[in-house]
């Protein structure tokens, strides 16, 4: 008898924790039935090794740019002009290697600084000016796009193999092949396994010592065994790309998951992380509690100048030449990332790994309906009812809340 209260009374706590992570949970079964139905549709096409890696490589902007966007929606701000950023930046960047002919490198780091002097530039107008995020960045959307548009006559080519590098090309194979398998890719992918493990018994253990309430063990064991089935099945197809040169991680992978795991910490471990929360959850008592929003709002902004700077490479690094239309509809891509990963309309509420599984879902959308010939128009409609539906699920969700 106390046998079997013991088991219902696991199961409810089971039970419990499910329901107070329904939106996370939510939102990697809704990327899974995504993944499963472009599967069957593109006739087993989309998991392949090398379409998992274009993947990476054509959505890596998405991911790069929601980064920055959900520490400014979280604040109650939005940023329209990142995509105009990116197109600006990027002729910068091809301007300096081809007409001036600048080693990339310097390029690169020239680049990166136009992009945040660019951010201290909106940051001052939000922050000390007092005009709001939509109406300055909308500004910015049409003075820089109207600045590529007039730098870039049609387009200009980037001829450096060690530039184009960053988007095409993976790390070295410097632990050879195991079959058809990179090894250095295995041992990257248990190693994730094993530190996935870690940090959700490390934060068991935290949230016990602190007195807060702690998920069932077999809530945290599910989680893992999932996690490994995850990252198991994406180092299987990483291991089995490349060629007999390079190994199965995309450079641009590494870039993109640095970015994820800095930021994820700025916005979890620093104090500036938590003045985002606080500033997004209520402004006025932020400030009555001594925190500066103006700061807060000012580095928001220069923060996303510096990441729309890095999507520029990205990109640019891709496409191997700059025009005036790259970036177009990448803010779109950006936000809709957010709210589809759970990031609050009204602030307050967001997190780092929701928004890249939302950005992952933007990508396979993107990549889905691509290998299946659909019509761009066709695309841009599909993604925006997605994003109609993620929002309408997020407020739906805090009326039953309420």
């Amino acid at each position: 008898m106390n046998t079997q209260t013991n088991k219902d009374v696991k199961q409810a706590s089971l039970f419990s924790s499910i329901l107070s992570n329904s939106r996370q949970y939510g939102i990697v079964g809704a990327l899974i039935v995504i993944v499963a139905v472009f599967q069957v549709l593109t006739g087993g096409l989309l998991l392949q090794p090398n379409t998992v890696v274009q993947l990476i490589q054509q959505n890596a902007y998405v991911i790069i740019l929601a980064v920055g966007m959900v520490m400014v929606i979280i604040a109650t701000h939005i940023d329209l002009s990142v995509g105009s950023l990116v197109g600006f930046i990027g002729g910068c960047i091809a301007l300096l290697m081809q007409d001036m002919h600048i080693n990339w490198l310097l390029a690169i780091l020239v680049g990166l600084l136009i992009g945040v002097i660019i951010g201290v530039w909106q940051g001052f107008w939000v922050a000390y000016v007092g005009i709001p995020g939509f109406i300055t960045t909308l500004a910015g959307m049409l003075i820089f796009r109207g600045l590529a548009t007039t730098m870039i006559n049609s387009s200009i080519p980037v001829n450096d193999s060690s530039f184009n590098a960053i988007a095409a090309s993976y790390l070295p194979n410097i632990l050879g092949f195991w079959g058809q398998f990179d090894v250095l890719t295995i041992y990257v992918g248990l190693a994730l396994i094993a530190l996935f493990a870690y940090s959700q018994f490390r934060n068991r253990k935290k949230a016990f010592e602190v007195g807060l309430d702690v998920e069932p063990m077999s809530a945290t064991y599910t989680k893992i065994g999932l996690a490994a089935i995850v990252i198991g099945f994406m180092t299987y197809l990483m291991a089995s790309s490349g060629n007999a040169t390079q190994g199965g991680i995309p450079i641009m992978l590494v870039i993109v998951g640095v970015l994820v795991v800095v930021y994820n910490f700025i916005l979890t471990k620093t104090v500036f992380g938590r003045h985002v929360y606080a500033v997004g959850g209520n402004r006025r008592a932020a400030m009555l509690s001594g925190i500066n929003t103006k700061r807060v709002d000012f580095f928001l902004y220069v923060h996303m100048g510096f990441l729309s700077a890095i999507a520029a490479i990205a990109m640019l690094s891709r496409l191997s030449s700059a025009s005036a239309a790259t970036g177009n509809s990448f803010e779109m891509d950006a936000i809709a990332s957010c709210f589809v990963g759970g990031t609050a309309v009204t602030g307050g509420v967001g997190t780092i790994p929701g928004v890249v599984v939302g950005a992952i879902v933007i990508g396979v959308i993107n990549q889905g309906l691509s290998i299946m010939g659909v019509d761009s128009a066709l695309i841009q409609t599909i993604k925006g009812l997605v994003l109609l539906l993620a929002v309408a699920v997020d407020i739906y969700s805090k009326k039953g809340k309420r």
